[in-house]
């Protein structure tokens, strides 16, 4: 039996736990303990030499504005979810990519659900649809929460499409309770970096720069706050109530190596996250 919880799984054996701290890019880190004390030292250690490694990043200025799709902007994507539903957006654009042929992305297609249910970032139980247009593929994911109206609900992968320009987007929802979807400073670079992660899991994107740029819609009941998963908010204050004024989106100006959708993500996430408020604010 193997125990997952934050990263670090646990794998019991007759007479000692193994700590296995796992990166997809890189491979596994593996150590040892007999007690708890044992345990929370070494997590700590390992967790210190992992934030004292540089950074596996690489940034090239851009040259000109990117051919981004942003889902919102695209007058044939049909309104998804519940009205309640606030979706955060993920964009992943290969750089001098020439995108892909009829015959490549056929083939793309056809393993698209596989490749979105191996990432295991997705619930086994979570039925996922296939929808086909002329320029993309679609794999939506039902929401494997069961909504109570007066319960926290935290941000879960509701989407992904695959482009023909190669560009790859992720939709999730937001965390939210009874008073609508909750941007919290402290959960927004978590979920980007899981956004990311799960982009790179497809296993797409296999070499190159890639673009990443992020957006949430200024419509619906979204709030600035602090999200507690075990007590829903008695008041909140929306960002544009009764009004709307487009998305709110990241501009980038750099592309990044390949690390972004693994090692990287953290620090992507929070770049990512960073930029997004600052858009509120302005």
């Amino acid at each position: 039996m193997v125990y997952r919880k934050s990263g670090v799984r646990f794998e019991p054996d007759q007479h000692e736990f193994t700590r296995i701290v796992e990166a997809y890019a890189t491979g596994v880190f593996r150590d040892s303990f007999s007690t708890s004390a044992e345990l929370q030292t070494k997590v700590v250690k390992g967790l210190r030499e992992l934030d004292s490694k540089p950074s596996p990043l690489e940034f090239r200025r851009l040259t000109q504005k990117p051919p981004l799709i942003w889902i919102a902007d695209d007058d044939r994507a049909q309104s998804f979810g519940s009205s309640q539903d606030s979706l955060l957006e993920l964009h992943v654009l290969p750089m001098d990519h020439p995108g892909y042929s009829a015959r490549e992305m056929d083939q793309f297609i056809e393993s698209l659900v596989s490749r979105v249910r191996g990432t295991e970032y997705i619930e086994s139980g979570q039925a996922l649809n296939l929808l086909r247009s002329q320029d993309h593929a679609t794999v939506s994911i039902e929401n494997g929460q069961h909504r109570v109206w007066d319960k926290p609900q935290t941000g879960r992968i509701r989407e992904v499409r695959l482009y023909k320009t190669g560009q790859i987007s992720v939709r999730s929802t937001l965390p939210r309770d009874q008073m609508g979807s909750i941007l919290d400073p402290e959960a927004l670079p978590k979920q980007l970096a899981e956004m990311l992660r799960f982009a790179g899991a497809l296993g797409i994107i296999e070499q190159g720069h890639i673009l990443v740029a992020a957006g949430v819609p200024s419509d619906g009941l979204i709030s600035v706050d602090t999200f507690d998963p075990h007590r829903s908010r008695s008041r909140a204050q929306p960002l544009n109530f009764g009004r709307s004024v487009g998305m709110y989106r990241t501009e980038p100006d750099e592309s990044v190596s390949l690390a972004a959708l693994g090692d990287g993500a953290h620090e992507v996430g929070s770049d990512l996250s960073r930029a997004l408020f600052g858009r509120l604010r302005t």
